[in-house]
Parts: C-alpha cells; sequence; structure tokens
C-alpha cells in the first residue's frame, strides 16, 4: 500500500509539472486594471498583462506632425464612435512620432472605451485568440505591432494577412490593426525582384508575382499614413516643445538652439526622438 501512495503522489507530481508546461486557453484579464495590456507568451501558453504606467503623451505634445495627426485621430475618432474605420499603417522616417501618436490616440479616447493591446510581432500567430478574446466586450481595441518587418517565410505574416483581409473568419468590428514600420511593404526588397517585371507590346508595366506578394500586406491596411525626415526649422520647433515640457524657460530654450543642432549632427539625425533626447539632457543640467 505505501507503494502505492508514492506511487500516486508521484504521479500528480508530474502531472502538475505537464499542466504547467503544456499550452492553455488564452484568458481574459483584469480589463479595469488598464487601458493598455501586452500579449505575452510563456511556457507555450499566452497571457494578456496589464500596462502599469502608459505613456503619459498627448497629442498636443506632437509638433510637426500635423497632417498625421489629423487623419490618424479621424480614423480613431470614427472607431471609437462605432463608425466606418480603416486599419492603419504608419510608414517613414525612423523617430518622427509614428509609435507616440499612436500612444497620444489611446490617452486622448481612453475615456471613451478605447484600449490598445501590444503584439511583438512573434505573437501573431495567435492574433485569432485574441480576436476571439475581444470580440464579445464593449470595449473598442486597437492592436498595435510596433516596428513591424517580416521576413520571408515568417509565420507571422500569413496570419496577419489573414486576420486583415482574406480568411474566412474576419476580425470583430470592436477591433483595428494600427503598425508602424520603416518599410512600406513591410518585407525585404531586392534589386533582382525588378527583373521579374513584365511588359507588354502597349508598353505598361506589370509586377512579377514575387513582387505583387509582397505589395497584398500592405495593401490590407485601408489608411497609409506617411512620415518624413524634420527639416532643421522642424527640428528647433520639437526641441522647444519638449523643453517647455521639461519646464525650461523661454530664454533658455532660445539658448539651446545651437547646442540642439550640434546634438543631432552628432547623431546623423534631427528626428522627433533625438530632440527628445536632447532636450532631456538639456534640461537636466539647466535646472541642475
Amino acid at each position: 500500500m505505501p507503494d502505492i501512495d508514492s506511487f500516486f503522489t508521484r504521479a500528480e507530481r508530474l502531472i502538475s509539472r505537464l499542466e504547467a508546461v503544456l499550452p492553455h486557453p488564452l484568458a481574459s484579464p483584469d480589463w479595469s486594471a488598464s487601458i493598455a495590456f501586452r500579449y505575452r507568451k510563456c511556457g507555450g501558453s499566452g497571457r494578456l498583462e496589464p500596462v502599469k504606467h502608459v505613456a503619459p503623451i498627448r497629442l498636443e505634445h506632437l509638433r510637426e506632425v500635423e497632417p498625421q495627426k489629423e487623419r490618424l485621430l479621424r480614423n480613431t475618432l470614427q472607431f471609437v464612435e462605432g463608425h466606418g474605420a480603416n486599419n492603419v499603417l504608419l510608414t517613414g522616417a525612423r523617430g518622427t512620432g509614428k509609435s507616440s501618436l499612436i500612444k497620444a490616440c489611446l490617452n486622448e479616447f481612453a475615456p471613451k472605451g478605447l484600449r490598445l493591446i501590444e503584439v511583438d510581432k512573434a505573437d501573431l500567430v495567435d492574433l485569432a485568440d485574441l480576436v476571439d478574446l475581444i470580440a464579445e466586450r464593449p470595449e473598442r481595441f486597437i492592436v498595435f505591432c510596433d516596428d513591424l518587418s517580416f521576413d520571408e517565410g515568417e509565420a507571422g505574416y500569413k496570419a496577419l494577412k489573414s486576420v486583415l483581409d482574406g480568411s474566412v473568419s474576419q476580425a470583430s468590428e470592436n477591433l483595428l490593426i494600427y503598425a508602424t514600420s520603416n518599410r512600406r511593404h513591410l518585407l525585404p526588397e531586392y534589386m533582382k525582384e525588378n527583373l521579374t517585371y513584365q511588359h507588354t507590346e502597349d508598353g505598361e508595366v506589370h509586377p512579377g508575382e514575387m513582387v505583387e506578394e509582397k505589395i497584398s500586406l500592405s495593401e490590407r491596411f485601408g489608411l497609409w499614413i506617411s512620415f518624413y525626415p524634420f527639416s532643421q526649422a522642424e527640428y528647433l520647433s520639437i526641441v522647444a516643445e519638449w523643453l517647455r515640457g521639461f519646464r525650461v524657460s523661454e530664454e533658455a530654450i532660445v539658448a539651446a538652439r545651437q547646442e540642439s543642432l550640434v546634438w543631432a549632427l552628432e547623431r546623423g539625425s534631427r528626428s522627433g526622438r533625438v530632440a527628445f533626447q536632447f532636450a532631456k539632457d538639456y534640461s537636466g543640467r539647466h535646472h541642475s
């Protein structure tokens, strides 16, 4: 009898260990814990984790991107009000405010029920499970994919393509996908692909199958918003806005002009990110 008891004890321990590593169905988080969530994989199972400290950036903090801001704001407003709205692909120069604009829209419309779920491209294979989980929720959800790009053959590519458009089951009406990328078509492009273009007798040019496949994913985003490198004047305007946010006096902001240009020159970029990094450093030195 003691041997049998020992056997069952060991079997229960083994089962407990197996249950810990086997995949489990995606469970609902505490939706009241935050306005933003991250999708994470652990032991083969996915879970949604509330973001404890959501970036406090507001729309008025973002300068020199007014056309892009207006288009994303309008689309998001339509979405939270239950009207027609599109999935959005934000592309262009690095550090120009693509991700910040999405976070600012979240803060703007969170009181109206907007929520955000950040998903890494490696976890896009589980996108269908997320769609099913939130389908009956009263909130409106943005699935946010930051710095999205794919290499040839990645599984997440086809999963995203199916949810955007092309699967027998479409995404629920309370979900949109907002993605940022430095690549317009989300996949690497090679010189040899130009050889696949076909030239007809009437002078028309038609892309080959390889090019068509790369274009097909980005075309599934109903709204494209492009961002461009900032001019010197735009960069200085952004620096001044960030310095005001750090409570630097107007006199000190004028004095920081030349130093901010040197800072950008050393980094080879006049982006919004570089402007923020300079303002953070300068304000720290100024106040101390």
